[in-house]
């Protein structure tokens, strides 16, 4: 490695910083002017008042919130960079150290097995050194599906390893490679004896998918699948290497290949299982038995490796002694191979990943995000390196097992072997490390591991790194370097949203609130990042709500709460409105969007804050007072082709619990009230009242634009994803409610 060049290189955004903070500057002061406003307001006397003070307060309170919202949002503005690597000036193989791959999976129902499979054989193809490639697959529904199905990934693999590494295949993923064009990739496509290759591989690829699903059809007719969700919370730790037991064919081929392991731990339905960031935490013990890597990739079972020089790429900063010994994880963004050109309901998760990610990078780094990083073992678990360490005191942090403990020292060297006795004791040893009560008493997912706090174990744990001094780093590459599937349906979509919006309160709610606990632990702008994902939910829900309801029952009632036209005021507040919308857009054109991808981030922005931001709020506080008890339910991966096609095309589908449309429909039909209403009140008394409106029915014809799907859902629409007419009609009577008693308690 030449010290003249370097590993890689950071990009400040000089003119995104210029507009970042002179847009802050004009927006803070009209922001400072509409608190005037509203606060003046509060402090005349009773009798000079023409508005009642309750209507007032509560939309005054919703405007706090999204404004503080909007501050805590100008952290990620300050300081947004990008990053490139150039792998090419690493060392030899020989110097590069080994790797762990984790990859988690559930529930073969949901995540579909030949998929999971998919992205193990895509791990075991990265372009690494296989000696120093280990990968382990995490099966916490205890599956024989599962197992079978890694033993069948490992025969295919046997040949597609080799297959790869010989005419530079960059799609390592088998099924997406043979579904897309060969000029997407690289290598000699032209070679009679490649396109021969290539069919021989084709050909054992779709008896590998054959074998699978073979394996369920037999699960199915079996009598075990009575028995299958109770086994999924019931079952003993299995952990098999997987080897080859077959003498045929490859003996030509006879390649080095990474170590793959299945392990499905532990659980009783009397114990904890902390979902994902307990099953990462046996792997983290299992994997410290069998290969101990310094540096472990965290996969979702979907997200497939689609360039195998990922691990090459992150390797450029933890090789970089100036950076490294402070250096937690390397972060690569989420990419998906499913999203639509309108993607309507933002299953890219567009904003996190171009935009404020790269702001994080800019301050101490941006936060783990589930899946796609390579995190350092030491800053999960630490080291021994003092002689003379209190045995005891490492017991109670990391369990009783010596053989673990041992692997805590920097110059532990894993004894495991493939085969033999030793092998045999050691996998009985990890066995103990899988068991559902290794953990008690213990300081595992507290102080130690992957967190455990809430169910958004990924954000808990970069803040905890965070705050002991660990930094980040956030690389996105021009081609992706994993992909996987997202959401394409309204249900999934806001299901999904309420269980981060749960973790994410449980955070901001509790002793760690980022505004509280990080300032004195890592630099104020980055707290003010990890603030606002905390108090997402909680700023965008309750004033959202506000916005959807009590102007409207004040235009019903005739009670203005905005300047009238001629008011300078009310440039103020038309000031806001078009400044935010405008810096929106300009960031979601910056960033390759379209007008239409604005439209739609701003529609699913309101439906989720009014739903699953909504009901995770309220969620996380009974949860909280001890009148509800977390949970977790994995994201379907299995796809409805029906529900594709409407994704596509564009269509909403509604075809989600009644919780979830209730509030939509409810609120659009407030607003057609209120709008109706509060018009033809103003043009039946014609007393020039209109002026003191405009605001209010600008609002709500704002609402009722950006969400026209939803009214289309609801009336126009009648095929079986529209919203249900047993969902209007219960919207309907909500609606005359909120009405009746809004106009009661506010007038």
């Amino acid at each position: 490695m030449e010290k003249s060049l370097p590993l890689h290189l950071c990009h400040v955004h000089n003119f995104s910083i210029i507009i970042n903070r002179s847009h802050a500057l004009l927006h803070s002061i009209a922001v400072a002017l509409l608190i005037y406003y509203r606060a003046s307001f509060l402090f005349q006397e009773s009798k000079n008042r023409t508005v009642p003070t309750l209507p007032w307060l509560l939309v005054f309170a919703s405007e706090l919130l999204l404004s503080l919202a909007w501050l805590l949002r100008q952290a990620y503005g300050w300081r947004p960079v990008s990053r490139t690597v150039f792998p090419e000036r690493l060392p030899s193989d020989d110097k590069l150290p080994a790797i762990d791959v984790f990859i988690c999976t559930a529930d073969p129902n949901k995540e579909p097995t030949v998929e999971v499979m998919n992205t193990v054989i895509s791990a075991m193809a990265l372009d690494y050194p296989p000696e120093k490639l280990h990968v382990f697959l995490s099966d916490d529904g205890g599956s024989d599906i599962t197992l079978r199905g890694t033993k069948e990934a490992w025969n295919f693999a046997r040949s597609w390893v080799p297959f790869c590494r010989r005419y530079d295949i960059k799609t390592s993923c088998p099924e997406a490679y043979f579904s897309c064009s060969e000029d997407d990739d690289h290598g000699d496509f032209k070679s009679s004896e490649f396109k021969a290759e290539r069919q021989k591989i084709e050909q054992k690829y779709e008896m590998f998918k054959e074998r699978v699903r073979r394996v369920r059809e037999e699960h199915s007719k079996s009598a075990e699948v009575a028995a299958t969700v109770s086994n999924s919370r019931d079952h003993p730790s299995v952990i098999e290497v997987i080897r080859d037991n077959s003498n045929e064919e490859l003996q030509e081929d006879q390649v080095k290949m990474p170590l793959l392991v299945y392990v499905s731990r532990e659980k009783r339905p009397s114990h904890r299982h902390n979902f994902k960031a307990g099953a990462l935490n046996v792997l983290l013990r299992v994997s410290g038995m069998m290969s101990n890597s310094p540096y472990i990739l965290v996969l979702d079972c979907d997200m497939y490796c689609n360039d195998p020089t990922s691990a090459r790429q992150s390797m450029c900063y933890h090789f970089d002694p100036e950076i490294s010994p402070s250096l937690a994880f390397v972060q690569f963004p989420q990419k998906f191979r499913n999203i639509s050109k309108d993607d309507i309901y933002d299953s890219e998760i567009r904003a996190g990943f171009r935009i404020l990610w790269h702001g994080m990078d800019g301050l101490e780094g941006p936060v783990l995000s589930g899946t796609n990083f390579y995190i350092k073992r030491e800053a999960l678990l630490g080291s021994v390196t003092q002689e003379g360490i209190d045995l005891m005191e490492l017991k109670r942090s990391f369990g009783p097992s010596n053989e673990f403990i041992k692997t805590l020292r920097q110059d532990y060297k894993p004894s495991f072997i493939n085969d033999g006795e030793s092998s045999s004791m050691l996998l009985e040893e990890a066995k103990v490390l899988a068991s559902c009560s290794y953990e008690n008493q213990t300081t595992w997912g507290t102080k130690v591991g992957f967190m455990y706090f809430c169910v958004v174990e990924d954000y808990f744990t970069s803040f905890t790194l965070h705050c002991k001094g660990w930094k980040s780093v956030y690389l996105n590459p021009p081609r992706p370097q994993f992909l996987g599937t997202s959401t394409t349906n309204i249900s999934d979509l806001l299901i999904q949203g309420t269980r981060w919006a749960s973790g994410l309160t449980e955070v901001a709610i509790s002793r760690f609130c980022p505004l509280i606990y990080g300032p004195l632990r890592m630099s104020l702008l980055h707290s003010l990042c990890y603030a606002e994902l905390a108090f997402w939910p909680l700023l965008f829900s309750l004033p959202l709500w506000g916005f959807a309801l009590i102007p409207q029952l004040c235009l019903l009632n005739g009670i203005p709460l905005y300047p009238e036209v001629s008011d300078p005021y009310f440039s103020i507040f038309l000031f806001i409105f078009i400044s935010a919308l405008s810096k929106n857009l300009y960031e979601i054109l910056a960033t390759g969007g379209q007008i239409r991808t604005w439209t739609n981030e701003r529609r699913i922005w309101m439906i989720k804050s009014v739903t699953s931001d909504f009901y995770g709020c309220v969620d996380a506080i009974l949860s909280k007072l001890g009148m509800s008890e977390a949970s977790f339910l994995p994201t379907s991966k299995v796809t409805d082709d029906e529900q594709v096609k409407r994704y596509e095309m564009g269509v909403f589908d509604f075809q989600a619990p009644t919780m979830l449309l209730a509030p939509l429909a409810t609120i659009i039909l407030v607003n057609i009230a209120s709008l109706v209403g509060g018009v033809v009140r103003m043009v039946a008394m014609d007393n020039g009242d209109w002026k003191k409106m405009v605001g209010q029915i600008s609002l709500s014809f704002y609402i009722l634009i950006a969400n026209y799907a939803i009214i289309e859902g609801m009336i126009i629409r009648k095929d079986k994803a529209s919203i249900p007419s047993y969902v209007t009609l219960l919207s309907v009577v909500f609606s005359m409610i909120i009405l009746l008693v809004g106009s009661i308690v506010l007038c």
